[in-house]
C-alpha cells in the first residue's frame, strides 16, 4: 500500500480527529438525537479527502485498495477513535459500486442483521448510526440500501448507535443490493482492524502514563507489579494486530470468514484484557470523561460486540475446523498462508 496515503489520513486525523472533536461528535449527537454539526464537518473534510473512496476501482474514482491494504487505514482510524463510520462506509461503498448501484452522499453504518418486525425491518446497536445518513443492511440474502432517516430511531447503549425500525413502505422503496458475501463477516473484519488501532492507542497510553506517574519517588512503571500488566498488555495487543492482520487478508473486497473468525475472536479478547489492565495502571483518573483513556476504553468494549463477540467466532471457527478435513495444524497454516484462501 501507498505509504502516501496513510501519511495522509495519519495528518487529517491529527488535526481534524482530536480527543475534543470526538467528544463534541458525541456531545451534540446525544443533545439533538444525531444532528452534529462537528460530525458534518469532520466528515467533509473526510469526503474533499478522498478517504471514503479507497477500496473503489481507480476506474470508479477510488484507489483501488484490497482489504489487506485497508487494514492499515482502519487501524489508524481505531488508533484516533474515528466517530463516524468511515470504516464502514469505505466497504460498502466499495460493494455498491461494484453491483452498479448509485453511490449515495455521506457515511453509511451497517446493520448485517436485520429483523422482520411490524411488516417492516429492524435493527439493534447500529454503530454510527445517529451521525450517518444510511444504512446498508442484510435480510436473509437480501442486501438493502436504507435512508436513516426513515426509519424511526430509539437510543442504543452507545451514544452515536442507534436502534431502528423501518416501515414497509421504506423496505418497498429500499435499493436491492446483490450480495457478494456474508455482511456480517464483512463488518467482523473491520472492527477487528478498529480494534487493534485502539488496542494499540491504549497501550502506548498507559505505558507513557506509567513511565511519568510518580510514586513513592520514582515512576510506578518501575514497580514490578506495574511492568508485569504493562507485559501482559503488551502481549495481548500484539497478538490481537497479528490476528487482526489476518482478519483482513483479502486481494478483494470480500473477506475469508474464517481468517475472520480468528481476527475478531482474538481482537475481542484481547479488548476485555488490555481495558481492565490500562485502567488498573491508570486508577480513579483513567474512569473520568476529562481523561482520553475512556474515548478508547468505551470503544472497546462496544467494537468487541459488533459483529460478534470473541465467543460467536471462536464458536464459528471451532465449527470449522471441525468440518475441515485433514488436521489442524494443515488449517492454521491456510489461515496463515497469505496466499491461499480457506476452504
Amino acid at each position: 500500500m501507498d505509504h502516501l496515503i496513510t501519511e495522509a489520513l495519519r495528518d487529517l486525523l491529527t488535526g481534524q480527529c482530536t480527543p475534543a472533536v470526538v467528544r463534541a461528535i458525541e456531545s451534540e449527537a446525544a443533545a439533538s438525537a444525531g444532528a452534529s454539526p462537528t460530525a458534518a464537518a469532520l466528515w467533509q473534510q473526510i469526503e474533499d479527502s478522498g478517504f471514503a473512496d479507497l477500496l473503489l476501482s481507480e476506474d470508479a474514482g477510488g484507489a483501488g485498495l484490497a482489504l489487506r491494504d485497508a487494514f492499515a487505514v482502519w487501524d489508524l482510524l481505531g488508533q484516533h477513535a474515528m466517530p463516524l463510520p468511515l470504516a464502514e462506509t469505505m466497504l460498502a461503498r466499495a460493494w455498491l459500486a461494484a453491483a452498479g448501484v448509485a453511490l449515495p452522499q455521506g457515511a453509511i453504518a451497517l446493520a448485517p442483521q436485520l429483523a422482520a418486525a411490524d411488516g417492516g425491518l429492524r435493527a439493534s446497536g447500529v454503530r454510527g448510526a445517529r451521525v450517518a445518513p444510511w444504512v446498508l443492511g442484510q435480510h436473509g440474502a437480501d442486501v438493502l440500501l436504507l435512508p436513516v432517516a426513515a426509519a424511526q430511531a430509539s437510543a442504543s447503549i452507545f451514544v452515536l448507535d442507534a436502534d431502528l425500525h423501518w416501515p414497509a413502505s421504506a423496505v418497498v422503496s429500499a435499493t436491492r443490493v446483490p450480495a457478494p458475501a456474508s455482511l456480517l463477516v464483512a463488518q467482523a473484519g473491520l472492527v477487528s482492524a478498529l480494534l487493534a488501532g485502539s488496542l494499540l492507542t491504549v497501550f502506548e497510553s498507559t505505558l507513557n502514563f506509567a513511565n511519568e506517574r510518580q510514586q513513592f519517588g520514582r515512576p510506578i512503571g518501575k514497580f514490578q507489579a506495574i511492568q508485569h500488566e504493562l507485559a501482559v498488555m503488551a502481549e495481548h495487543v500484539s497478538a490481537a494486530r497479528m490476528a487482526a492482520q489476518i482478519a483482513c487478508e483479502a486481494d478483494g473486497v470480500v473477506a475469508d470468514p474464517l481468517k475472520v473468525a480468528v481476527g475478531k475472536a482474538r481482537s475481542s479478547e484481547a479488548a476485555v484484557e488490555v481495558a481492565a489492565l490500562a485502567h488498573s495502571i491508570h486508577g480513579a483518573i483513567g474512569f473520568t470523561t476529562e481523561f482520553d483513556l475512556q474515548l478508547h476504553t468505551r470503544r472497546l468494549h462496544l467494537w468487541r460486540q459488533t459483529a460478534g463477540s470473541e465467543s460467536y467466532w471462536q464458536l464459528q471457527a471451532g465449527q470449522a475446523l471441525l468440518a475441515a478435513d485433514g488436521m489442524a495444524l494443515d488449517v492454521i497454516r491456510q489461515i496463515t498462508d497469505s496466499s491461499a484462501p480457506v476452504a
